[in-house]
């Protein structure tokens, strides 16, 4: 299969480019300076000279707190560029995998997000985020969008190598505990994205990583994998406010996943006990 994949240099996307080429893909990975997906036409040109089975597209902003004051950029990035990636499978017949976010849910509820709840986004991100699903349905027949959430990996920034860090360098840090998430490795959304990219499966998915905790738990059990003795004492959002409102409750349940036998994601446990094991000397 002949794949494209945009935003291929960030976390998600350059795992995704070494699993997939393992697996026998022919695969055309672009950083944003390669592949603008903000420009139409150089979109239209590339996915016509490539020719891809697949366009998978890992583009996007996610300077969650930046998008606030350039909404501009967040709405250009996030949701044109997902209308052109779309245009651009419609027009040459491929299929399409957009990666989209929790954060599209107002996390109100206190109870697992199915792909069937309405979605409330709450800040620029999280609306243009959901903007551009929008526009992926409009302009693509065969799409799969997957809402991911937590993400972590061995490239690029991410909250395990921060509270890591500030572990090794810290005697004592504070984590909030009311905001409630599922942190999610990217190497399984990967398998995910394999298991199902051959399907005509096609539709929205949520594909994160089976049960939760609040980012003060994950940190727990980080530390004690690592073994880090530094203090981790609760706190509350509030104490630290941010410029975007983040969701205190964006669990996802794999529902559309589940029920046609797709699912393929492991427990946030196993996930980051992996991490550890395979990246312990990044860390």
């Amino acid at each position: 299969m002949r794949v494209i994949i945009t935003g291929g240099r960030g976390q998600l996307g350059s795992d995704l480019c070494a699993l997939l080429k393992s697996n026998d893909c022919e695969v055309f990975s672009f950083s944003s300076k390669d592949f603008d997906i903000t420009d139409n036409q150089k979109v239209l040109k590339i996915s016509e000279q490539v020719l891809p089975d697949l366009i998978i597209n890992c583009g996007a902003w996610t300077e969650v707190d930046a998008c606030e004051s350039d909404i501009d950029k967040a709405y250009l990035v996030n949701a044109i560029g997902a209308k052109n990636c779309a245009i651009a499978a419609q027009k040459i017949g491929s299929k399409l995998i957009h990666i989209s976010t929790d954060y599209i849910f107002d996390g109100n509820k206190n109870t697992p997000y199915n792909e069937y709840d309405t979605p409330n986004p709450q800040s620029i991100y999280a609306k243009s985020k959901y903007a551009g699903e929008i526009l992926v349905k409009e302009h693509s027949d065969k799409f799969f969008i997957l809402r991911v959430a937590g993400v972590y990996g061995a490239n690029g920034k991410n909250f395990v190598k921060t509270i890591v860090n500030y572990g090794k360098t810290k005697d004592s840090i504070k984590v909030v505990t009311d905001q409630i998430t599922t942190p999610t490795y990217t190497i399984d959304i990967c398998h995910q994205i394999l298991r199902l990219m051959p399907t005509e499966s096609y539709g929205t998915y949520h594909c994160s990583a089976e049960g939760f905790c609040s980012w003060f738990e994950f940190t727990q059990f980080i530390f004690d994998k690592l073994k880090i003795s530094t203090k981790i004492y609760p706190c509350t959002t509030e104490e630290f406010p941010r410029p975007a409102k983040r969701p205190s409750y964006s669990v996802l349940e794999n529902f559309n996943l589940k029920i046609q036998n797709l699912n393929v994601m492991r427990s946030w446990k196993d996930g980051i006990t992996d991490f550890i094991e395979k990246n312990g000397g990044i860390l």
